[in-house]
């Protein structure tokens, strides 16, 4: 099993403000769903309950919560912990980490492969950070760069690191 975390951040490492997203891109929700369908998603239970429609389809959803019912995440399986979560995905082939924040900074030790959007901008506002990472660890992959058009206010690129 590959264990990868798929983030937006900016350049603080800004992620979110009030439970939504900061940044509305869409082609990197194109580049989510592309990577995470067919695969196992791990979320902490505010990322679950900020999903608009519930459980993502055409994935296997994980919500991570110490305190929630076994069956209080309709189309989702929940575990207490990020090792329990890890243990029942054991035999996929790869699993993603999708939020939110404290979920990134358990994961973030054990992870094999990071897929950021890295949006070229600081935000005004925001109350929710990817924890910050020591880059000498990783080895960039795949870079591909985006300017501005008409759907998307800021340049970002999609990067891929790799545990060294």
């Amino acid at each position: 099993m590959r264990l990868s975390i798929i983030v937006a951040i900016a350049k603080n490492y800004a992620i979110g403000l009030d439970n939504k997203l900061i940044y509305w891109l869409p082609n990197d929700m194109k580049r989510f769903r592309t990577l995470t369908t067919g695969n196992a998603i791990i979320m902490g239970r505010k990322t679950f309950e900020s999903l608009p429609k519930g459980a993502l389809p055409n994935r296997r959803n994980i919500v991570l919560s110490r305190t929630s019912a076994k069956d209080a995440f309709p189309g989702a399986e929940c575990y207490a912990t990020l090792d329990e979560a890890l243990e029942a995905c054991r035999n996929q082939d790869e699993v993603f980490i999708i939020g939110g924040a404290s979920v990134y900074e358990q994961a973030l030790p054990v992870a094999d492969r990071l897929c950021l959007t890295c949006v070229d901008d600081i935000p005004s506002e925001a109350d929710t950070f990817f924890p910050e990472f020591d880059s000498s660890h990783w080895k960039e992959t795949f870079r591909e760069e985006h300017d501005i058009d008409e759907k998307h206010a800021c340049r970002y690129a999609f990067v891929n690191l790799e545990r060294k």
